[in-house]
């Protein structure tokens, strides 16, 4: 049972009252601004600034270790209370947090000396990585021990990354991302595995749950990790048999738990149908990214922003939407206008993985200006539940 000295809690700025306050908002606001100044950079509107490394750098680093890392942490902060039932990082410790997250940003974005970006960048997963080891330490939870080695390897990717930056080599950039990504879907597909079925049957009111498969569920988290290994190593940079043959069985095991949790009912509750179309994009990307090992597609690209666009943030904005009601005390029913933010999101979604393809320019415009109306959305409606008390009284 969690306990907490109220009186302690209740004098802490609700903003910083447990992890998900800080890192929503901020990594939904980071959300908002990143992909219009990509294509404001990408339309030579921006003469004369350049974030480190150059826009492409900032905006392959960014979106991942930027944006969704923040994401990642505010979620498992907040979640780690509940695993353990210990009280989870909250105040100044977490205000320092939040502040070099924030810092590491505004140096990639203001063109700070590449060792000041490295060395700011580079502290914040490991810190993560540290607060949730120890908590789950204490608590036992060997249950969630992969997550800090997931979070460990992410950690190293992101050094990756910034080796290629601080090396002017864009090709270990770039695969350090890229290892960051496939770790951050198995952490999505470890994650989600627990959360959207469970969300799913208790949302319908379901007596019966969806039982997972252990082996099934290892396999997935192992193959994830693997790809990510693969692709930091290089053998997966390239199309190859060994590709195709990671990605389809990855594809296969992920659409099996997607039909296994399919009840024609949630498509009538936006909460639930998000989490699932988010999903849906996941195997999309997986066997998209199968068909490229076959030499079957021209390139990776619209495989990989099924998955960057489609299924993380798709993912994200569907539990920022529903963790940020849970947390703050409030009924799990939807603001106005934020099942429209889902929309727009798959819709921007569909025009840069597939319109693209067609219509070039005019659907990376679509897709962004999709996407920047759905967080703007999330924002308008969230951002004063995360800055406020809760509405219960209780001091979260």
């Amino acid at each position: 049972m969690l306990i907490v000295d109220r009186r302690r809690a209740m004098a802490i700025p609700p903003v910083l009252r447990l992890g998900f306050r800080p890192f929503f908002l901020g990594g939904a606001a980071y959300a908002l601004i990143a992909v219009p100044l990509w294509l404001l950079a990408l339309g030579g509107l921006l003469p004369g600034w350049q974030p480190a490394g150059g826009w492409l750098a900032w905006h392959r680093h960014e979106m991942l270790f930027g944006f969704g890392v923040a994401i990642v942490a505010g979620f498992l902060l907040t979640a780690v209370q509940t695993w353990t039932g210990r009280p989870g990082l909250s105040g100044r410790p977490l205000g320092l947090l939040a502040g070099l997250w924030l810092t590491g940003r505004l140096a990639w974005l203001g063109g700070a000396p590449v060792p000041a970006v490295i060395l700011l960048d580079a502290l914040f997963l490991p810190a993560v990585a540290v607060v949730m080891a120890r908590m789950l330490w204490a608590a036992r939870q060997k249950r969630n021990y992969p997550i800090v080695l997931v979070l460990g390897l992410m950690a190293a990717a992101n050094l990756l990354s910034l080796a290629g930056l601080g090396l002017g080599d864009d090709g270990l950039q770039r695969r350090g991302v890229l290892a960051g990504l496939w770790l951050i879907a198995a952490l999505m597909g470890m994650i989600g595995g627990r959360v959207i079925p469970f969300f799913t049957q208790r949302g319908l009111g379901r007596v019966e749950m969806v039982q997972p498969i252990l082996w099934l569920d290892l396999s997935l988290l192992v193959g994830g990790i693997l790809v990510a290994l693969l692709t930091a190593a290089g053998p997966l940079l390239q199309p190859g048999p060994l590709g195709a043959v990671l990605f389809l069985a990855l594809g296969a095991g992920h659409l099996w738990r997607l039909l296994r949790w399919h009840d024609m009912a949630y498509w009538r509750v936006p909460l639930l149908w998000s989490l699932h179309l988010a999903y849906a994009w996941l195997v999309l990307a997986l066997v998209g990214m199968a068909v490229w090992h076959l030499g079957l597609l021209g390139n990776a690209s619209q495989a990989l922003h099924a998955l960057t666009v489609g299924a993380m943030a798709g993912l994200i904005l569907a539990m920022l939407a529903r963790v940020t009601l849970g947390h703050t005390g409030r009924a799990l029913e939807l603001p106005s206008g934020v099942a429209t933010a889902f929309a727009l999101l798959h819709i921007g979604t569909f025009s840069r993985v597939v319109l693209v393809s067609v219509w070039p320019l005019p659907a990376l415009w679509l897709a962004g200006i999709c996407w920047a109306l759905a967080f703007a959305i999330y924002l308008w409606r969230y951002a004063p539940m995360l800055c406020q008390m809760r509405v219960d009284g209780h001091p979260g």
